[in-house]
């Protein structure tokens, strides 16, 4: 490493030869909210703490160290976006998860070999930049001594950062105050380096005040609208954005870099599809990204993902981190992949999902170092080179559910890769305040898991998944939730129809849902409980021993196969009457509820409640339903996929969906346009 100049400007070396292109900002928020801080300053005295379990032979499964915090958060230490202002003889990091650098990332998909940490200050200070390994261990790299008004800049290689790591400096006041004016990481630009432009496609269904609050957000960041095209909003609620109070005014903040599109209700899949097609046929932006109506953006977070882009070997598609809308430091998971045999997402190995930030931040956090390669980014934000779109199409027609694993998937299938870029999120509503496994979502999910293992499992027959497939019925038929297993039956059904049914139902499919699950008990939430009998326990339990969850897999045999056959019995006469129990949405499992012949069963969000009716004719004919679709399915596994695989090229291309947009798009507002 070396230090080029004590006062020069980032853009140029002290030769003047080489540009530099500054790719990652050292920011703050400017809310005060002390919730988000931990993400931007770290106040912590400890330097790191080492993973015990790292140093076992059992080492393997990532474990969080978790560090008190004996210091205080200081909102009131940040001036404004870029400065921050400490006091005499303190010391803060900037190892965090928004201002260190991810080098390994850079490491592993583009050709930089260094980077440049510029800083400068008001009065004379001490810099010290560290870098982690792989391991999560803290080195020492340099102490820079910085003078006020004279910015220095530190040339750092990146070559060593194969497997992880990242830079990161901390900020040391003397013996007066200091103020960090600004802060910046840079790389070398390549000869004939041009910096691509983005359009954000954002797609929306009843939710025009988010929208609204996206158009303020981006028309508030100049530097955001320095590499804006444009912002499409695709509106396919019945509750118009355009009548959102505050509407017009937010809209002429952005002007011409603004347009916004009504049609029908396609989904996610169909607003995403609609905003990819948008701006390739407009033909000016080099990305696209999606971005989900529910988020608060982090817009530096946009500025880095299409920095990273620009700069990566082949086309990549860079995916942002997403947080807890409600615990804003706590991390909803750090990357994603399909386990191949199960043919089922989650977390990467070696990580952890819901990581506080405020309990442990990326200094004590050894797991995070370790660089995390993904199989695809959830599109709550998700950057995509319109290159790519054009070479292997648009979303899949699925509405919702799977459609952006499977992008990640079919593109990697073409050899571009997918990075969750550290630095880059959004904050979004966490899956754990909600179960759509068992409401109309159940269909999307059961369908599009089917089709997506059909178009590129590895495995005979999908490998391990058509037989869970067979167990989350028995599952949902011990747990008394039929109407969930009436959707599920009827994805397969439809699954079994071919690729034809998937533009075609697309629009219509979802009031279908709603009206087969009206006919079940199990999907009437009535938000006023005391509507409901009182709770009347008509048998008490074996010996006094309520029911608990099986140990192991024999436990659970067992008691699924008891469970079963109580299921043949008909339903005590009291239970239609009275509720047996009050049950709360956590305790909903299929051990506890098998037990009982009726339920008031609360909704995941606890905003009401469903009364759960044993029935022994539905319980015993969906089984044998469920039971005969899953053996169709698996006779003609082969030929179905053969299918789908043949059509995947027509029913993602331009030319298809550009066929159900014009059937989704109301005559009077069709490509409505507000600038």
């Amino acid at each position: 490493m070396s230090i080029v100049s004590k006062e020069m400007d980032t853009a140029a070396d002290d030769t003047g030869t080489d540009l530099w292109k500054t790719v990652h900002r050292v920011v703050f928020p400017t809310d005060g909210d002390t919730d988000t801080l931990p993400l931007y300053v770290d106040f912590n005295a400890a330097q790191r703490v080492v993973d015990e379990q790292q140093r076992s032979p059992r080492a393997g499964a990532a474990t969080t160290a978790v560090v008190a915090q004996h210091s205080t958060q200081r909102s009131d230490f940040i001036l404004d976006r870029r400065s921050l202002r400490l006091p005499a003889y303190r010391r803060v990091s900037f190892g965090t998860y928004f201002n260190a650098f991810p080098a390994s990332y850079w490491r592993a998909h583009t050709d930089v070999a260094q980077v440049r940490l510029t800083v400068e200050v008001d009065a004379e200070a001490t810099v010290v930049i560290y870098r982690s390994s792989a391991r999560g261990t803290s080195n020492r790299v340099q102490s820079v001594h910085v003078d006020a008004g004279s910015p220095v800049a530190v040339d750092l290689p990146i070559t060593a950062f194969g497997d992880g790591g990242w830079y990161w400096f901390d900020l040391v006041a003397l013996d007066s105050d200091v103020t960090l004016e600004r802060a910046e990481w840079a790389v070398p630009q390549p000869d004939g380096f041009e910096a691509g432009t983005l359009s954000v496609a954002v797609t929306t269904f009843n939710r025009p005040d988010y929208c609204v609050r996206h158009l303020s957000t981006f028309a508030e960041s100049e530097d955001l609208l320095g590499i804006l095209d444009r912002l499409i909003i695709t509106d396919q609620g019945t509750q118009k954005v355009r009548d959102q109070d505050g509407f017009e005014e937010a809209a002429a903040t952005l002007g011409d870099k603004f347009t916004l599109l009504e049609q029908g209700n396609l989904g996610g899949s169909g607003g995403f599809a609609r905003g990819m097609h948008e701006t390739v046929n407009d033909g000016r932006s080099k990305y696209v990204m999606l971005l989900d109506d529910d988020v608060l953006v982090e817009t530096e977070g946009i500025l880095r993902a299409a920095n990273f882009a620009d700069f990566t070997r082949k086309p990549t598609i860079v995916g942002g981190h997403m947080f807890n809308l409600y615990e804003r430091s706590v991390l909803h998971s750090f990357g994603e992949e399909i386990n191949e045999y199960r043919y089922f997402w989650g977390p990467v190995t070696n990580t952890l999902e819901a990581h506080d930030f405020s309990s442990s931040n990326l200094r004590t956090t050894p797991w995070m170092h370790r660089r995390v390669d993904v199989d695809f980014n959830g599109w709550w934000m998700c950057l995509i080179p319109t290159s790519i779109i054009r070479e292997i199409g648009l979303a899949l027609p699925v509405f919702i559910k799977w459609d952006d694993a499977e992008y990640g998937i079919r593109a990697k299938a073409h050899g571009y890769r997918t990075v969750s870029l550290p630095g880059a999120a959004v904050w979004h509503m966490p899956w754990t305040e909600k179960d759509d496994t068992i409401d109309w979502q159940a269909y999307y999910h059961q369908r599009n898991r089917w089709l997506a293992a059909m178009l590129y499992s590895p495995y005979k027959h999908g490998g391990r998944m058509p037989r869970e497939s067979f167990a989350v019925d028995v599952r949902h038929l011990l747990s008394m939730q039929y109407s969930a297993v009436e959707l599920r039956l009827n994805a397969l059904e439809d699954l079994l129809d071919g690729p034809s049914h998937l533009h075609a139902t697309i629009g219509a499919k979802l009031p279908e849902i709603r009206r087969r699950r009206a006919d079940f008990d199990d999907a009437r939430i009535s938000k006023n409980i005391a509507e409901f009998p009182d709770v009347k326990r008509v048998k008490p339990p074996k010996k006094g021993v309520k029911p608990m969850p099986p140990r192991n897999v024999r436990s659970a045999l067992v008691k699924a196969g008891t469970g079963a056959l109580r299921q043949i019995r008909p339903a005590r006469p009291e239970a239609s009457v009275r509720p047996e129990a009050n049950v709360p949405a956590m305790d909903a499992r299929w051990w506890r509820l098998s037990q009982l012949d009726s339920a008031l069963v609360s909704s995941a969000d606890g905003s009401g409640a469903s009364w759960y009716k044993r029935d022994s004719a539905k319980f015993q004919s969906m089984l044998k339903r469920s039971m005969v679709l899953h053996q169709r399915l698996l006779a003609r596994w082969d030929d179905l996929a053969e299918q789908y695989q043949s059509a995947l090229p027509e029913f993602t291309s331009q030319q298809a969906w550009a066929r159900t947009f014009e059937d989704a798009t109301p005559g009077e507002s069709a490509g409505k346009s507000s600038q």
